[in-house]
């Protein structure tokens, strides 16, 4: 089985596609082939995905182990749960009153019976969170990308959008049938080429972005960006779901980052990250929402946020508003764990609240998955296929709610980890200790 030639970025992938290297199976030979790769991980204790968490989300939770099946306590370094919001006592306490008002569920789509008046705040309250006239509610962050895509574009449009792009944009892309063309990450100067090649063509032209790119942390350059696309007549689409709650002095997103509050002609975002919940929303002009609103597919046929969904999101915001210490905790944390993985010889220098750890070649990623949940220690790990061999990583995500004993903690688990698991020559920690 051969490495993939190119990293497409981001969480855009075909598992099936990279496993089976394309080749024609049935569907009994393609399911037996899988499930002998996972009892083949199982029975390695290769295997740290769907662990089974036995609390609630926080900076610790009680995690089963899959082959022993004893409970440890772990340190949580996996969750987008970015500001500690899913354990918050206000937030709690706003979920719970929209329950107590509005009842556990909708029982229909947002054009019929979906839309309360808890639903129209929320819409109200995110609009003004990104500047814009007014914001339109998904069931998910994927339907939210799926839906802007196939039900703002037309057949004589085109979508340029950076190579890292999410796998729901371009999933959205591909059901559009429309147009497309990818750019190397954040290199301005390649979209500038392609704004110019397909300068004048007969529909619109929309340009994909994200705020803060989910594999590696790292920012999109708005500021050289968006006024490059408003200069060549395109809409910028911002994902902005790993920036909002966090960028920015207010934790408004990446646009009040770069100073450009408002600026940014469509914003897509997700509920699943410091929100800690599901759902997605769009944020734009009043004239767009009200047309995604009959055009979004997936806005238009899935039931409407359940209210308990809702009235936790409003809490986070309010708390966002109410708590900027909270944002101040967030970026000290990250500020100390990235000075701390530089004392030991790991260069990083993050700019929002993820901290990529690349794996050496040679290094078992699985191994050192389990190594670091032996250790109490809960990480996620990005292997191939999903990115090359050459750059698989532990993802870091820091929450405000860590304190520095608890980075400190993580910080010796690497070092552990690698002098165990990682090939001697390249080893930071063994150079820094």
């Amino acid at each position: 089985m051969s490495t993939p030639d190119v990293y497409r970025g981001g969480e855009n992938f075909d598992l099936r596609q990279i496993l089976l290297q394309g080749r024609s199976l049935r569907l009994a030979q393609r399911t037996a082939l899988f499930d002998k790769f996972l009892r083949t991980l199982d029975q390695q204790r290769e295997n740290t995905s769907m662990r089974e968490i036995l609390s609630a989300a926080d900076r610790e939770v009680e995690v089963r182990d899959p082959w022993t099946g004893a409970v440890r306590r772990m340190l949580m370094f996996g969750s987008n749960n970015y500001l500690g919001f899913a354990r918050h006592p206000a937030v709690i306490a706003r979920a719970q009153k929209a329950l107590r008002d509005f009842g556990a569920g909708i029982g229909g789509p947002p054009l019929l019976n979906g839309t309360t008046a808890l639903h129209r705040e929320l819409e109200e309250r995110l609009a003004a969170l990104k500047g814009t006239e007014d914001a339109l509610l998904f069931a998910s962050g994927y339907g939210a990308n799926v839906g802007l895509v196939t039900g703002l574009t037309a057949p004589s449009d085109i979508i340029v959008y950076d190579a890292y792009s999410h796998a729901s944009f371009c999933d959205g892309i591909s059901m559009a049938g429309i147009k497309s063309f990818r750019f190397a990450h954040n290199d301005v100067g390649a979209l500038r080429a392609l704004l110019g090649t397909h300068a004048g063509h007969a529909g619109e032209t929309f340009v994909g972005i994200e705020g803060v790119y989910s594999m590696d942390g790292d920012l999109a350059p708005l500021d050289l960006i968006l006024p490059l696309c408003h200069q060549a007549g395109a809409l910028v689409i911002l994902d902005d779901a790993h920036g909002s709650g966090v960028m920015g002095g207010r934790g408004t997103g990446t646009a009040e980052h770069f100073g450009l509050d408002g600026a940014v002609d469509i914003t897509m975002a997700t509920f699943s990250k410091v929100f800690a919940v599901t759902g997605g929303f769009v944020a734009a002009s009043r004239p767009i929402v009200e047309y995604l609103r009959y055009f979004a597919r997936s806005h238009m046929f899935s039931a409407a946020l359940p209210p308990v969904v809702v009235g936790t999101v409003l809490g986070g915001l309010d708390a966002l508003e109410r708590e900027p210490e909270l944002l101040q905790r967030l970026r000290d944390n990250v500020s100390y764990a990235a000075r701390r993985l530089r004392d030991i010889g790991f260069p990083c220098h993050p700019e929002a609240a993820i901290i990529p750890l690349r794996v050496p070649v040679g290094m078992n990623i699985r191994k050192a998955s389990y190594r670091f949940h032996e250790l109490g220690i809960f990480l996620n790990s990005i292997e191939y296929p999903a990115v090359p061999v050459s750059q698989q990583r532990f993802r870091i995500s820091l929450m405000a709610t860590h304190t520095h004993e608890d980075i400190d903690r993580l910080i010796d688990a690497v070092r552990q980890v690698w002098r165990e698991c990682a090939p001697a020559e390249t080893n930071p920690s063994k150079e820094a200790a």
